[in-house]
């Protein structure tokens, strides 16, 4: 049985994810935000025990994506417990509103870490499990906000555009050993990200695509055949950029 790892599991498009390739199938390597203790938070706890079901796997852990100490050691655990993925969904992510000339240089380093630093350190830590099994595939969720200027999003369309070089570097160095690497390029989604404290926005939710959309999105990349990729996919609202 085919296994799927997701950051940013507990809720959000990361949960919607989750509930999508437990129906296709897929084992589940889930991660999110660990409690004070360093334990997975309710939210995953109780996702996971829903999608517990026949002969399903479903392990998971509380890994903070914004230490950069903690990343390796956590997923060397969760990966130790002999569940191989072949399909790495980096889903995990942050958002901050406003200003080049006034944002803060622990909240510009933060979002850098939690966006694309991250993102790096997930994949050092599957690679050579995905180098053995000689073949995997690595969906690095991105926006269309790397392509367009957006004013007082500057900080948050740099971590993406970021992602996306990174993707296309990652995918050339890792294809002769059987790697692939896609991107999903989103537009707006209806995600608690717009309720979180470092992003202010007006935006008609209404109009937003619906998390759901986004992981029907993601199977259908990660349900590619093995020869060939869908090197990015882009999802846009059919109200356009909101």
């Amino acid at each position: 049985m085919a296994a799927v790892l997701i950051t940013g599991a507990s809720r959000g498009i990361g949960a919607a994810a989750a509930k999508a390739f437990a129906a296709a199938g897929y084992d589940l390597l889930l991660l999110s935000r660990p409690t004070a203790e360093g334990k997975p938070g309710p939210e995953l706890e109780a996702l996971a025990a829903s999608l517990r079901q026949g002969d399903r796997r479903v392990e998971i852990a509380g890994i903070d994506l914004a230490d950069s100490a903690a990343i390796a050691p956590g997923l060397a655990e969760l990966l130790g417990r002999g569940l191989v993925p072949s399909v790495v969904i980096n889903n995990a992510g942050a958002a901050y509103t406003g200003a080049l000339a006034e944002m803060p240089l622990d909240q510009w380093q933060w979002l850098l870490q939690l966006n694309v630093t991250a993102v790096f350190q997930v994949c050092q830590a599957v690679l050579p499990l995905l180098r053995s099994a000689g073949e995997g595939l690595i969906i690095n969720v991105s926006s269309h906000a790397a392509h367009k200027t957006f004013p007082d999003w500057g900080a948050y369309a740099t971590t993406k555009a970021a992602k996306v070089c990174f993707s296309r570097h990652l995918a050339a160095e890792e294809r002769a050993h059987g790697i692939r690497v896609s991107t999903l390029t989103l537009g707006a989604v209806n995600t608690p990200l717009w309720d979180t404290e470092t992003v202010h926005s007006d935006f008609d939710r209404r109009a937003m695509l619906e998390m759901g959309q986004v992981a029907d999105a993601l199977l259908v990349l990660a349900q590619q055949p093995a020869n060939q990729v869908v090197e990015d996919l882009t999802l846009m609202p059919a109200a356009g950029a909101l």
